[in-house]
């Protein structure tokens, strides 16, 4: 319900009542309120009741509207003691039920169209209920009849940062305390943001017809004007950044908010949102709290949905947790109430634009040249090969180098759960699993993806990660013809990588033996790489080992190359060095006898 009083300059104030939450202004009949006066255009201005607050939006007017003595550019917060100008008439916005200034007209509804009597103009504003969309203005003022003035932002008088919308008041988070300059940059930002929102929604914008680059554009101007106007009103303190403020709010409205920032800079490899006011970021393998937050649990929301919609996916209180990646390959993992209990939590594991070589990890001293050397081989001698390591170890890093040595003519097949390897052969198949639907149709697993890509004649077969069920088929496929295949599995030390090799194929639904699910590991799998992440950060290759075979019912190991910890710097690097324990894999000694040249110096390392 919006209730006004209105009165022309001199003349005695009326009340209106109106039983809708939006009314127009203007010259002419399908106004709410028709002022048939000469500086007043056809279309003059809108006022809506939203959120609690009344809003004053000026249609393009060519003579304008002022709110307190200032022409207004673009939608405005107005009070009861606010005094709207349209033309020579005051306008005042009342609370309703509350008495105002002006007298209640009962007769208001049955009064003729435009006052009086039929045809007959008068002094006194008259009021329809017919509200229609916004048209341009043909003002009477001959330079006002090709204006066409941009929309700007609103130039809201001095208030409170608005709460927080209701559905969030059961996520609010205790925290700990922050510098005061940075919880008054993020009320600063929210209060912006949502100025645009009301901006954009007033001026009833069609995003949906602009390009990209267009509605970048529009909004960044938007933000500009709003943030000159809050400067005029002393809003933003000196210490306020102005440009770095523009950038996080548009960043929030359309891109990935502060992720935007973190995104961009090489020296992070992780990022890590815990709720809307706490970010925390990886840096050289280092945990820290970033200063930069979200303005709230929606805006983190908005974010998530900006990942997965491009790439088919959903996140909703049916479906509250999600994996995605980004364009760059980064992976996302997303999870939002009520699983997240303090709000909506991202995870990004970002990757390098361009995938490491193996050259990088050992000026990284990640392993050695010879180890290097040693691993190449390997794949070169389709050797099948399983990269093992904890979460964060970098075990993906490590799977893309290996496939680096691929050989060219070599048909690849790849299977992942959110696609991120990086593959540099020609001759590369990529194969994405897919989470069921709304109504709990149309999932396709990774088992279904390994089993569908034995019917596609590969060379070799890259899982990006065995997690379950599918570790029996791909077990299967390195015993049947697809030699120097490649996955990774979660697992602390080679001995546990084949523990958890048991338990996943247990996971198939097969009740197989134990001893049978042994022997089919030990003839499928040829060498287990042990990726291992320090407290200092560093990510190392801590074991090379050869699985030889079974004694009993024993999968038997061979360590080839191993670190060897040697305690901490002073600066808490963790000290130690690469050692080859001498003992030669049987493949080398197979390809020495068929006369193929290999570097056997690297086993004598030290």
């Amino acid at each position: 319900m919006l209730s006004i009083s209105i009165n022309e300059k001199g003349g005695a104030a009326k009340r209106r009542d109106f039983q809708k939450d939006e009314i127009t202004i203007g010259r002419i009949q399908g106004n709410d309120i028709v002022l048939p006066r000469g500086n007043i255009s056809k279309k003059h201005a809108r006022i809506v009741a939203r959120d609690g607050k009344m809003v004053i939006l000026d249609l393009k007017s060519t003579n304008g509207t002022f709110v307190n003595g200032k022409r207004i550019s673009a939608p405005q917060v107005v009070r009861p003691s606010d005094k709207i100008a349209v033309g020579d008439f005051i306008v005042q916005v009342l609370e309703p039920g509350a008495a105002g200034e002006a007298e209640a007209d009962e007769g208001a509804e049955e009064r003729p169209a435009r006052g009086g009597r039929a045809g007959e103009e008068t002094d006194a504003p008259d009021f329809t209920d017919e509200a229609e969309p916004l048209e341009e203005d043909e003002g009477t003022s001959a330079e006002g009849t090709d204006q066409k003035p941009q929309p700007r932002p609103p130039k809201a008088t001095p208030k409170p940062a608005a709460p927080p919308p209701p559905e969030e008041k059961p996520q609010v988070v205790q925290v700990k305390a922050r510098d005061p300059k940075v919880e008054k940059y993020s009320e600063l930002q929210r209060e912006v943001h949502q100025r645009l929102i009301e901006y954009l929604d007033l001026r009833r914008m069609d995003i949906e017809q602009l390009n990209d680059e267009e509605l970048w554009n529009q909004t960044e101007r938007a933000i500009r004007d709003i943030i000159v106007q809050m400067e005029n009103d002393v809003e933003i303190p000196d210490w306020v950044d102005r440009e770095r403020l523009v950038n996080d709010v548009l960043n929030e409205a359309l891109g990935l908010g502060p992720l935007e920032e973190f995104l961009a800079d090489p020296t992070i490899s992780e990022i890590m949102v815990n709720h809307s006011k706490q970010i925390y970021i990886e840096r050289a393998g280092k945990l820290r709290l970033s200063d930069k937050t979200f303005s709230s649990n929606t805006a983190v929301l908005g974010v998530i949905e900006r990942i997965v919609a491009p790439i088919g996916r959903r996140i909703d209180e049916s479906s509250p947790l999600v994996d995605a990646r980004l364009k760059d390959g980064s992976r996302v993992n997303a999870i939002i109430p009520p699983l997240a209990l303090k709000g909506p939590c991202i995870t990004i594991r970002k990757f390098k634009k361009e995938a490491l070589a193996v050259s990088q990890l050992i000026k990284f001293n990640t392993l050695t040249a010879g180890m290097g050397e040693f691993l190449e081989m390997c794949v070169k001698a389709r050797r099948n090969m399983v990269v093992s390591g904890g979460t964060g170890s970098g075990k993906t890093t490590t799977l893309n180098c290996l496939s680096a040595f691929i050989p060219d003519g070599e048909r690849i097949v790849t299977v992942e759960d959110a696609a991120e390897l990086q593959i540099k052969q020609d001759h590369w198949v990529q194969l994405e699993s897919r989470p069921a639907n709304i109504e709990g149709k149309g999932q396709i697993t990774i088992r279904d993806l390994v089993k569908n890509c034995l019917r596609m004649r590969p060379d070799r077969i890259v899982v990006g990660e065995c997690r379950g069920g599918e570790t029996l088929d791909m077990l299967q496929a390195m015993n049947t013809g697809h030699d120097g295949s490649l996955t990774t599995l979660h697992a602390n030390t080679p001995r546990d990588a084949l523990a958890r090799l048991e338990t996943m194929v247990l996971m198939s639904g097969m009740e197989l033996p134990v001893r049978a699910i042994r022997e089919q590991i030990a003839s499928a799998v040829n060498m287990i790489v042990q990726q291992t992440r320090f407290s200092d950060g560093t990510r190392k290759i801590t074991n090379i080992t050869e699985v030889t075979g079974m004694e009993v019912d024993i999968v038997t190991l061979q360590d080839i190359f191993y670190f060897k910890q040697e305690g901490f710097a002073a600066d808490n690097k963790v000290k130690g060095k690469y050692v080859a324990t001498g003992f030669i894999p049987k493949f080398y000694d197979e390809m020495q006898r068929k006369g193929i040249p290999v570097n056997m110096d690297i086993f004598r390392e030290q």
